[in-house]
């Protein structure tokens, strides 16, 4: 009867904390988040409380408003501090005013706030109407689903949920193969709110048990878990080197400067940085695939002179080569049906290039057909020198690569000519290099685990990230990007090459460990030795529905709350 009799009994001493207490109980939270994640403090210890003070003032909020407001403040002073490199982004390199750059900074932690200020409410909510053990699970799973709608309303922008803050420490990640990041999120905030919990309960040692008894059966199990599968995926790792199902990987980091990246006049002196290192790298590690960054060749392929250049490396190499490049198409796409592949070769092997809904060259249902079409891809390159398949970049950056909504609103044409007009492509089928099925993320792409996800679908056993951190600077960013390619491998069990024009470049292993990493704006050349897994994850099955889950729970129990007789005035 406690339990039940909880919504009845418990108290919210927090109502009468004054703004000034409540003030700091936010930027104490916010703090211990910035401590707590890489590329801050790197205190990772600190996310299993780190938001204690904000949900004691927020469950305690005199109001839903009051409650809203102290959760978009945490959102501001946290995504601020998170995105602060947004402003060096725009400024520097993209033009802007330095009052634009931070307008615009805190613009985007503004709207991401408000998923927060969402979350306050209803946790608030849940918290006065619901048992305590009904609370207890529905706060973090307001959290998941406010999260996972962050990752695809508005395009999505799921940068650096709390469970990515864990990457730091590969054994507790080993449950993401059963829930994806969003468990790890989960059991985080779970542990902070049922210390919340227990901060504003009036009930004694029976209340606190069943609080906390649910809590540690879960922590344990989740544990348990976790180190089964680091003991069971090793073994199997080992089983895979034995049976010979691995593959020798190189990855140049050319360390080009963001200014001087795409300089008409530097082209040939970049492709000597790239060809340079790996000639190198070819003679002393022998590679059977070697990986350059995202547009590391910084001018259209097709027909360019340099590509020359880079055809007599791979034959004299003797080895495969996966670049990112710019690629534009012309043409009635009925007339262009296998892309890159088609011009270079005159056969019939499939480019996952550039069509929306189709293989090959192209934009499906676009009117103008004769009207170029600009692609950010990954091209594959055989020993021969010939280009034998490819994939372009499925998830633009907005108003990065693209500008939403642009034919709606003429009046954005001059951001469109700032940012670019890129084309998205499809994810058909693995690229295949000897006994590797390649899935690409270019960019961004990494912290989308629904994209990793459909690479392993496609039977992919090997992910490789092609990107650019240049832009970021010596901030957060880059440490943050590692970070969330960390838990790709370990939701898919693959090994995952990352190959970034600046840091970081590197490799990491189906458990989450980083085995050999790049430092940053340094060139850097590496190769090793990476297990193709062929599993195929619960996570990759059903897993991902973990999320979406969480989030239809939290509206049945809204409607179940709304059902209900009106709260009292007082928790109004």
């Amino acid at each position: 009867m406690m339990l039940r009799d909880f919504s009845s009994t418990a108290r919210a001493p927090e109502a009468g904390l004054t703004s000034g207490l409540q003030l700091l109980a936010v930027l104490t939270a916010a703090l211990m988040l910035w401590l707590a994640f890489p590329g801050g403090g790197g205190f990772w210890p600190l996310l299993f409380v780190a938001l204690v003070p904000f949900f004691v003032v927020a469950m305690g909020a005199k109001t839903a408003r009051q409650a809203g407001l102290l959760g978009m403040l945490l959102g501001l002073v946290h995504f601020c501090a998170l995105l602060y490199w947004i402003v060096k982004v725009l400024g520097h390199y993209g033009g802007l005013p330095v009052y634009l750059a931070v307008l615009a900074l805190l613009l985007l932690a503004l709207y991401m706030s408000l998923y927060l200020g969402v979350f306050a409410m209803v946790a608030r909510l849940f918290f006065l109407r619901c048992p305590a053990l009904c609370a207890l699970w529905l706060i973090p799973a307001a959290w998941v689903a406010l999260d996972w709608c962050r990752s695809f309303l508005f395009t999505g922008f799921p940068w650096m949920d709390p469970g990515y803050g864990l990457a730091q420490v590969p054994w507790l990640l080993q449950s993401a193969d059963l829930w994806g990041h969003y468990g790890l999120s989960f059991v985080l905030v779970l542990l902070n709110t049922s210390v919340a919990l227990l901060c504003s309960s009036e009930n004694q040692k029976r209340g606190q048990l069943g609080i906390l008894l649910p809590v540690l059966l879960l922590c344990s199990g989740v544990a348990l878990y976790s180190s089964l599968r680091w003991q069971q995926v090793g073994k199997q790792m080992e089983q895979q080197v034995q049976r010979g199902a691995t593959m020798r990987v190189g990855v140049v980091q050319g360390n080009i400067a963001q200014d001087q990246k795409w300089s008409s006049g530097l082209q040939e002196k970049t492709l000597a940085n790239y060809v340079g290192q790996s000639r190198n790298l070819v003679a002393r590690d022998r590679p059977v695939l070697l990986i350059w960054p995202e547009t590391a060749l910084p001018f259209y392929p097709s027909g360019h002179p340099l590509m020359q250049v880079v055809r007599d490396f791979a034959r004299q190499g003797n080895i495969s080569l996966l670049t990112g490049a710019p690629w534009v198409e012309t043409g009635p796409q009925d007339k262009r049906p296998g892309g890159v592949a088609i011009q270079e070769k005159g056969d019939s092997r499939r480019w996952t290039g550039a069509a929306s809904g189709v293989d090959g060259g192209g934009v499906a249902g676009n009117g103008d057909h004769n009207k170029p079409h600009y692609y950010n891809s990954a091209l594959l390159m055989d020993p021969h020198g010939s280009l034998i398949d490819g994939y372009s970049k499925s998830h633009l950056v907005p108003y990065g690569e693209y500008v939403p909504l642009k034919k709606m609103m003429p009046f954005l044409a001059p951001v469109v000519e700032a940012a670019g007009d890129f084309s998205p492509g499809v994810i058909s089928h693995a690229l295949g290099c000897q006994n590797a099925r390649i899935g690409v993320l270019i960019c961004f792409e990494s912290i989308f685990p629904e994209i990793a996800r459909k690479w392993v679908g496609v039977k992919a056993n090997l992910l490789v990230n092609l990107t650019n951190d240049a832009w970021y600077g010596r901030s957060s960013a880059p440490h943050h990007s590692l970070a969330m390619t960390v838990l790709r491998a370990v939701e898919t069990r693959r090994s995952l090459v990352r190959a970034a024009n600046t840091g970081f470049s590197g490799f990491i292993d189906p458990l989450g460990r980083v085995q050999r990493v790049s430092p940053l704006f340094e060139p850097w050349a590496e190769t090793a030795e990476l297990v193709l897994m062929e599993e195929e994850t619960w996570f990759v099955r059903w897993g991902y529905l973990f999320s979406p889950i969480c989030l239809v729970l939290v509206v049945v129990f809204l409607i179940w709350i709304a059902l209900r007789n009106p709260c009292p005035r007082r928790f109004s």
